[in-house]
């Protein structure tokens, strides 16, 4: 590893450490890594907190099988359920990840102190562009501004020039959720960037021809895939030979809940313009948008939540929004004049 390499992962550990956990003297901060985590990173991170007065926890676990519940025959269960019921900060960097397993949702339940984030796979040099190099309060400033209006909106409408054109109504009893950097209370948090929301059950329709997709390979070339939702389940998928190993990839789980829309997610950050293949940047793909699939957290959908057996997440970039018949962002370019001046400061910042 170079020496710009560890430089790197030095100040970004410090941002996610100091200024976003706020991590305080005698505070526990687990750290999750396996076999496929980059250990540097992990390092850096148990160093960031000792720095501070923080006592870390490295919990390394053999690497599953596959995401969520799926790789739960593979890890310590029990033991790492009791270790994260008891901590003050977690930091995932499994791969796969633990994320919506039995011992996220157990952790998350009974540990009401629990700050969490899910970084999985990142590269070092897509976490310091996620996590460094902005004003973390100008981006909650956007964030809580677009998170207001989607409160009060009954309709969403999300369209691209690659053929995309679906839409779904909100439910106010399900989450309206947003991270912006800012992890210093219980919070089940992910990257930096976004406006989350999850739609009203069986309200999806439309199409979405995916930029970049979990489990697909159409980066960069000329394969294409698409999901045609109805009431809010994937009905078809289509495209090119890549769609047909995705319909496969899908009926591998033998779960219907596979097939069904999680959330939205609303991509704002400062630093992401491009696709890197790297999916926590992605998501987060200033005007852009995020769908995911699958597994939904009763503290998200409540009260049961969806249960699947795992989870995936695709990407459409270049979008334009409607919160019903405002347009929020057109051709991927925040528009509604109530958040171009502030868009322009974080942009700026």
């Amino acid at each position: 590893m170079t020496t710009k390499h560890s430089l790197e992962v030095a100040k970004f550990s410090k941002v996610l450490i100091e200024e976003m956990f706020q991590v305080k003297k005698g505070e526990t901060v687990a750290i999750t890594a396996d076999s496929a985590s980059n250990r540097l990173i992990v390092d850096a991170l148990a160093n960031a907190t000792f720095a501070t007065g923080g006592i870390p926890l490295v919990m390394y676990t053999p690497r599953g099988r596959a995401d969520g519940q799926m790789g739960m025959p593979d890890w310590p269960a029990a033991a790492l359920t009791a270790a994260l019921c008891e901590v003050d900060v977690w930091i995932e960097l499994n791969v796969p990840i633990i994320l919506y397993s039995e011992i996220w949702e157990t952790a998350m339940a009974k540990n009401k102190k629990l700050r969490y984030v899910i970084l999985g796979d990142s590269s070092i040099e897509s976490l310091v562009r996620v996590i460094t190099g902005y004003s973390i309060p100008l981006l909650g400033k956007l964030l809580h501004q677009v998170k207001d209006m989607a409160m009060a909106t009954k309709k969403v409408r999300i369209t691209s020039t690659n053929g995309t054109d679906v839409s779904y109504k909100t439910d106010p009893k399900y989450t309206f959720d947003l991270d912006d950097g800012d992890y210093s209370k219980p919070k089940f948090g992910t990257a930096p960037g976004y406006v989350n929301i999850v739609p009203k059950l069986g309200s999806m329709n439309g199409k979405i021809v995916f930029d970049t997709l979990m489990n697909a390979d159409i980066d960069n070339n000329d394969q294409e895939v698409a999901f045609i939702m109805k009431k809010g389940k994937i009905s078809e998928v289509v495209g090119t030979q890549e769609a047909d190993k995705f319909k496969d990839y899908l009926a591998s789980f033998d779960d219907p809940n596979m097939y069904k829309i999680s959330h939205n997610m609303l991509g704002l950050h400062p630093n992401i313009r491009k696709l890197s293949g790297d999916i926590v940047e992605d998501e987060r793909i200033w005007g852009g948008v995020d769908f995911g699939f699958g597994h939904t957290s009763p503290m998200d959908m409540p009260p049961k939540g969806q249960m699947a057996k795992s989870h995936f997440d695709g990407v459409v970039t270049k979008v334009t929004i409607y919160f019903d018949e405002q347009k929020i962002v057109e051709d991927g370019e925040v528009c509604h004049p109530k958040l171009i001046g502030l868009a322009e400061k974080v942009l700026g910042s």
